[in-house]
C-alpha cells in the first residue's frame, strides 16, 4: 500500500513538469510571435523601397523622354543645317570651278622654238583629219534633264544602244564582269515588269570585264575579262568573234579612280569608235589617255596623252570629238565635268561652264553618250538612268601657226 506521502510527491511531480512545459510552450510562441512581427517589419520595409523605387523609376522614365524629346528637336536642326551647309558647298564648288576656269594655271616648260612649231604643226595637221571625218562641231553646255528608267541588276554595270543597227535594242550588262548580257526588243520591254514580253540572254565565247562596253553596227565591243588589254569585237547576230587587238599601255591601272573594276572604257560619238584608259605617273595617280579605233579593223589610229587625271574620276563620255571627264568623291558627292579634252582642239577646259549632273543617288560606274539620240545612258548604283542634253557650236579655231 502506497504511502500518503509518496503520493503527494509524484502528485507535485506531474504538476511541475506541466507548469515547466506550459512555461517552453508560451516561450516558444512569444519567439514565433517576434520573428512573425520581424517579418512583417521588413516586408513593410520591402514594399517601401519598392514603392519608392517604382516612383524613381517613373520620374527617371519622365525625365528620358523629355531629354529623347529635346533630341529629336536638335537631330531635325542639325539636319536642316546640313543641308543648308550641302547646298552652300555646291555653289562654292561652283564658284571655285568657275574661279579656276578663269585662271587656268600654265605650265613653265622650255622647249626649242622651232621643234615646238614643227610639232604643233605636225599636231594640227592630224587634227585636221579628224576634222573632215565628221561634221559634228557641238560642245555640251548643261544638262537638260535626268530620267530614272527603272532600277535594276547590281550597284554597277553598264546599259547600252547601238546606235546604227537595231538601234531600238538595249544591252544590259550587270556587275563588272560575266560571260553573258540580257538583249531587249526594246525601252518599253525593259521597263515591263510584267515578263511579258521575256528577254534574251547572250551567252559569249569569251567573259567581259568593266562597264565600257559598246554596241555599234551589230558588233560588241568589250574588254577581255583576264587580260591585261585586249579588246574583242564580237558579231552579234552570227555569235563569232570578229576581231581582236591589244591596246598598248592600258590595263595596268584602272581608267577611273572612282570605278576600280573598268580599266578601259570604250566609247562612241559622231566620229565612231574610241577607248579610253589611264596610264599611270611617278606620283601614283594616272593620266587619262585616249585612243581612236577602227571600228572595221581595230587599228589605232591616234593616241592622245589628255591633260586629265583620273584621280577623283568615275566615268567619261565622247561627244563630237571631246572627252568629258566626270569626277566625284569617294562618298558619293555631285557628280561633274571637271575636265575636257578636244582632239582638235577647238575648246579646252577653260571654256567649259559649271557642268553639274542633276542630283542623283550616287556615283556613276558608266556613263555612254548615244550620238542618234545625242543623250546620255547612265548606270547609277544600279539605277539607269537618261540624260538630255543642251548643246551650243563650239568655239572658233585658233589660229594655225605659219
Amino acid at each position: 500500500m502506497v504511502s500518503p506521502r509518496l503520493l503527494t510527491l509524484l502528485l507535485l511531480t506531474q504538476v511541475f513538469g506541466q507548469a515547466q512545459r506550459m512555461t517552453q510552450d508560451a516561450l516558444l510562441m512569444q519567439y514565433i510571435e517576434r520573428r512573425i512581427i520581424l517579418l512583417e517589419e521588413r516586408l513593410e520595409k520591402c514594399n517601401q523601397d519598392m514603392n519608392k523605387n517604382v516612383r524613381e523609376f517613373r520620374d527617371f522614365r519622365k525625365e528620358i523622354m523629355f531629354r529623347l524629346d529635346g533630341l529629336s528637336i536638335y537631330k531635325t536642326e542639325f539636319k536642316n543645317e546640313m543641308e543648308v551647309m550641302g547646298s552652300r558647298i555646291g555653289r562654292m564648288e561652283k564658284d571655285i570651278d568657275y574661279l579656276e576656269a578663269q585662271q587656268p594655271t600654265q605650265p613653265c616648260v622650255e622647249i626649242d622654238d622651232k621643234l615646238a612649231e614643227a610639232e604643233i604643226q605636225q599636231e594640227q595637221k592630224r587634227r585636221a583629219k579628224f576634222r573632215t571625218t565628221s561634221d559634228c562641231d557641238n560642245m555640251l553646255t548643261s544638262f537638260k534633264s535626268l530620267k530614272i528608267v527603272k532600277k535594276a541588276g547590281k550597284a554597277q554595270g553598264s546599259w547600252i544602244k547601238d546606235p546604227v543597227r537595231d538601234f531600238h535594242k538595249i544591252y544590259f550588262f550587270s556587275g563588272t564582269s560575266g560571260k553573258s548580257f540580257v538583249e531587249f526588243v526594246g525601252i518599253r520591254a525593259f521597263m515591263d515588269s510584267t515578263g511579258r514580253q521575256a528577254p534574251k540572254r547572250v551567252t559569249l565565247p569569251l567573259a567581259w570585264q568593266g562597264t565600257g562596253h559598246v554596241v555599234h553596227n551589230g558588233f560588241l565591243y568589250f574588254h577581255s575579262n583576264g587580260t591585261l588589254n585586249q579588246i574583242i569585237k564580237y558579231d552579234i547576230r552570227n555569235g563569232t568573234v570578229s576581231d581582236r587587238m591589244l591596246l598598248n599601255g592600258a590595263g595596268r591601272i584602272p581608267a577611273y579612280q572612282l570605278t576600280p573594276g573598268t580599266f578601259i572604257d570604250l566609247a562612241l560619238d559622231e566620229q565612231g569608235l574610241w577607248a579610253i584608259h589611264a596610264e599611270p605617273e611617278n606620283s601614283g595617280d594616272g593620266t587619262i589617255v585616249l585612243t581612236k579605233l577602227d571600228q572595221g579593223n581595230l587599228a589605232v589610229e591616234h593616241t592622245w596623252d589628255t591633260s586629265c587625271t583620273s584621280k577623283g574620276a568615275e566615268a567619261a563620255f565622247m561627244l563630237c570629238g571631246t572627252l568629258y571627264v566626270v569626277y566625284n568623291t569617294h562618298f558619293g558627292s555631285r557628280s561633274h565635268v571637271q575636265c575636257i579634252y578636244d582632239v582638235v582642239d577647238t575648246v579646252t577646259s577653260a571654256d567649259l561652264p559649271a557642268l553639274y549632273f542633276p542630283k542623283r543617288y550616287g556615283k556613276h560606274s558608266m556613263i555612254h553618250y548615244n550620238p542618234r539620240e545625242r543623250q546620255l545612258y547612265a548606270w547609277d548604283d544600279g539605277y539607269q538612268t537618261i540624260y538630255k542634253l543642251n548643246t551650243k557650236k563650239k568655239l572658233q579655231e585658233p589660229p594655225s601657226f605659219k
